[in-house]
C-alpha cells in the first residue's frame, strides 16, 4: 500500500476512536461539560494531560527547532518540562482546593471582582487563541502532505472533527479521548525514532544513538554532524548559544516558558477534573512521567533529521533530488534554491536556514508560496523551470514545522511508520485544540454568561452556549491554521509567554499574599499583558527593533518577552498593594483555609460574597 492508503487507514481509525469515545462520554450537565464531574483519576488525569500540553508544537515542531537551532533549541526542553515541576508543587493542589472551573473563576473570586473576572477571560481568550493558532497550523501541514489536500481543506476536517468530539462529551469526553491521543501521538513519536537509530547506530535506544558511532564508521553521529555543518558553512551543530541565541535570551525564553506552562489556562483546568488536591499532585507526577518518553527523545529526533537533510540535499541537482524533497515540495513548505546551475546549495546563507521570502510576515510566506504553488500548476511548470522562477522571487526552504513529519521519509522507513506519524501529529495537534476550546467556551459561556451576564441562567441554556461558544471558536481557530500568524513553535512560545505575564503572578501572590486586593493584582496583569502583547506585534509583525534593556546586544526574543512582562507584573502588583485597602476578611479567610492540609472545602464560602 501507498503513503497516502496508509494514511487513510490510519487517521480514519484514529478519528472513529476518538468520536466513539465522545459519544460513548456525552454529558448533560455543566459539571461534567466542564470539570468531568471531578472524577478522572490521577493516572489518567496525568495521561490526558500529557496529551493536552504536548501539542504540535512539541510533536511537530519542537525537534524541528532542536534540528535547526542545535544546542539552543533545548530550551524548550527545560522550560516547558520544568513549568511542569512548577505547576505541579506550587499551584495546582491549592487551585484544586479551591474548587472552581477555570483560572477566571479562581481569580474573580480570590479578588471579588467582577471586574478582575472580565479581565482574566480577556487574557484567557487571548492566550488560547493564540495558542489554538499553532495547533491548526500544524493540522493543516500533516492534511496537506500526507493526505494531499489544500491546507484550508485539512485545517477545516481538524475543525469538523474537534467541534464533534468537544461539543458532544466536554471535558469528559475530551479527557478520555486526550488519553487515547496520547498512545497515538507517543507511539508515532517513538517508532521512527527507534527505526532511525537502529538503522544509524544499532542502538534501541534514540538517546544512545544521537552520541553512538555510525555504522561502518568510526565516528560518532555527532562528531559528523558537526564537521558536515562546519563544510556546509553553519557553526558547529553542538556549539553553545551561538546566533541570536546568546545567554540572556536562552534564560529569558526559558523561564518565560515555565512560568507561562504554570499560568496556561487548559493545562491548569486539567487539574479541576481530579476527585482532590492530593490527585492533583499526582496527576503532575503522572504527567510529567508520560511525558518524559517524548522529551527524552526529541533532541535525538533533531539530530537525526539534521544529519539525513545535509546529507541527502546540499549538492542535489535535478537528477539526484531525493524523493522525500519532491513529496514536500507540492506543499510550498520546502522550495528549491540554487544560483542558476541546477544545484541545491543549501549553505549558511540565512535564507536557506529556514523558510522565508524576503522580510515578508510568516502570514504573508505562506500565502506567496501558496500562490505561486497553485500559479505554477495552473501553467503546467514543474521541475528545473518552476524551482528557477521560485528561487528568483527569493524563495527557499525547508519550514521547520515539517522536520519530525518529514524525517521518516528522510530516512527512508516503511510506508505505514511515515503514515503512523501523520496520525499522532494529528493526534497531539487535535488534543491540545479541544483543551483550548473548552477553556474558550467556558470562559465565555461560564465566568462571562453565567457569572456576569445572566447569574439564573439553567443548566440547560449555560450548555447550550458553551456549545454556541465552541463552534462560533473552532471557526476562529481555522482562520488562524489557515493564515498562520507563525510557524507552530513560534505561536505556541508567544502563548507561554502572555501566560507568565498575565496568569502566574496573579496566581502565585492570589494563593500565597492574602494582602493582594483587586486593584493592585488587576492593573498587574494589565501591564503585564500589555508590554508583552505590544512587544510580539510590534517586533514579529510591524518590524519594529528589539529592545534591549541594557542586558543583550542582539535585543530580547520576543519568545521571552514574557518575562519581563511577568517581572512588571509582580512589580506593579506590590508596589500598589500597601495602597490600597486589604481584600474582605471573608477572602483573607479563605486564603488561609486553602493552604490548610486536606479536608476543607471552601466553595460555599466562595459563593457568598458579591463581586464588585
Amino acid at each position: 500500500m501507498t503513503v497516502q492508503i496508509w494514511t487513510y487507514l490510519f487517521v480514519g481509525m484514529t478519528f472513529a476512536l476518538y468520536l466513539g469515545i465522545a459519544w460513548y462520554s456525552r454529558v448533560k450537565d455543566t459539571g461534567g461539560f466542564y470539570v468531568a464531574g471531578r472524577g478522572v483519576p490521577a493516572a489518567a488525569n496525568g495521561m490526558a494531560t500529557a496529551a493536552d500540553w504536548m501539542s504540535a508544537a512539541s510533536f511537530i515542531s519542537m525537534a524541528g527547532l532542536i534540528s535547526t537551532m542545535g544546542y539552543a533549541g533545548g530550551v524548550y526542553l527545560m522550560g516547558w518540562t520544568g513549568g511542569f515541576v512548577l505547576l505541579s508543587l506550587l499551584l495546582a493542589p491549592y487551585l484544586r482546593k479551591f474548587g472552581h472551573y477555570t483560572v477566571p473563576d479562581f481569580v474573580g473570586d480570590r479578588y471579588n471582582s467582577r471586574v478582575a473576572r472580565l479581565i482574566a477571560v480577556l487574557c484567557a481568550l487571548f492566550i488560547s487563541f493564540t495558542y489554538v493558532a499553532g495547533q491548526m497550523r500544524g493540522v493543516g501541514v500533516v492534511f496537506s502532505r500526507f493526505l494531499e489536500v489544500d491546507i484550508t481543506i485539512g485545517v477545516i476536517i481538524g475543525m469538523m472533527i474537534v467541534f464533534i468530539y468537544a461539543t458532544l462529551g466536554g471535558m469528559k469526553g475530551i479527557t478520555w479521548t486526550q488519553v487515547a491521543q496520547y498512545w497515538v501521538l507517543i507511539t508515532a513519536f517513538l517508532v521512527p525514532a527507534i527505526a532511525i537509530s537502529l538503522k544509524l547506530t544499532g542502538h534501541f535506544m534514540p538517546q544512545a544513538g544521537l552520541g553512538a558511532e555510525l555504522h561502518g564508521e568510526s565516528i560518532s553521529l555527532l562528531a559528523k554532524l558537526d564537521g558536515i555543518q562546519k563544510e556546509f558553512g553553519f557553526g558547529p551543530y553542538t556549539d553553545t548559544f551561538t546566533g541570536k541565541w546568546d545567554k540572556v535570551n536562552v534564560f529569558f525564553v526559558a523561564l518565560a516558558l515555565m512560568v507561562g506552562t504554570a499560568g496556561l489556562p487548559h493545562v491548569i483546568v486539567r487539574f479541576y477534573t481530579v476527585k482532590s488536591p492530593k490527585a492533583a499532585r499526582w496527576s503532575g507526577f503522572w504527567a510529567l512521567f508520560f511525558i518524559a518518553g517524548l522529551y527524552l527523545t526529541a533532541p535525538a529526533v533533531g539530530g537525526f533529521a539534521r544529519y539525513y537533510m545535509l546529507e541527502s540535499l546540499n549538492g542535489a541537482t535535478e537528477e539526484s533530488i531525493p524523493d522525500w524533497f519532491q513529496s514536500w515540495e507540492k506543499t510550498g513548505l520546502i522550495l528549491w534554491y540554487d544560483d542558476g546551475d541546477g544545484i541545491l546549495r543549501y549553505t549558511g546563507d540565512e535564507r536557506n536556514e529556514i523558510f522565508r521570502a524576503g522580510n515578508l510576515s510568516p502570514v504573508e510566506q505562506t500565502q506567496i508560496a501558496r500562490d505561486h504553488q497553485r500559479w505554477l500548476d495552473s501553467e503546467g511548470l514543474q521541475g528545473k523551470d518552476a524551482r528557477a522562477l521560485l528561487s528568483a522571487r527569493g524563495l527557499s526552504g525547508p519550514d521547520r514545522d515539517i522536520i519530525v513529519l518529514a524525517t521518516p521519509e528522510m530516512a527512508e522507513l516503511a510506508d505505514w511508520i511515515i503514515a503512523f506519524v501523520a496520525a499522532g501529529g494529528l493526534a497531539a495537534a487535535l488534543s491540545t485544540a479541544s483543551g483550548l476550546l473548552l477553556v474558550i467556551s467556558s470562559s465565555v459561556a461560564h465566568d462571562l454568561y453565567y457569572k456576569v451576564l445572566n447569574p439564573r441562567a439553567s443548566e440547560k441554556k449555560r450548555l447550550l452556549v458553551g456549545r454556541a461558544t465552541i463552534g462560533v471558536a473552532v471557526i476562529i481557530a481555522g482562520l488562524f491554521g489557515i493564515y498562520p500568524p507563525a510557524f507552530v513553535g513560534q505561536v505556541v512560545a508567544f502563548a507561554f509567554g502572555l501566560a507568565a505575564a498575565s496568569f502566574f503572578p496573579a496566581i502565585v501572590l492570589g494563593i500565597f499574599w492574602k494582602r493582594v486586593s483587586m486593584i493592585p493584582a488587576v492593573t498587574g496583569m494589565l501591564c503585564g499583558i500589555g508590554l508583552t502583547g505590544f512587544y510580539i506585534i510590534q517586533v514579529v509583525f510591524l518590524g519594529m527593533d528589539k529592545w534591549t534593556f541594557g542586558l543583550s546586544d542582539q535585543g530580547i526574543d520576543p519568545q521571552g518577552i514574557g518575562t519581563i512582562g511577568m517581572f512588571v507584573n509582580f512589580a506593579v502588583t506590590m508596589i500598589l498593594t500597601p495602597f490600597f485597602p486589604a481584600p474582605p476578611a471573608r477572602i483573607q479567610e479563605l486564603v488561609d483555609k486553602v493552604r490548610e492540609p486536606e479536608g476543607w472545602s471552601p466553595a460555599v464560602d466562595i459563593e457568598a460574597g458579591p463581586e464588585h
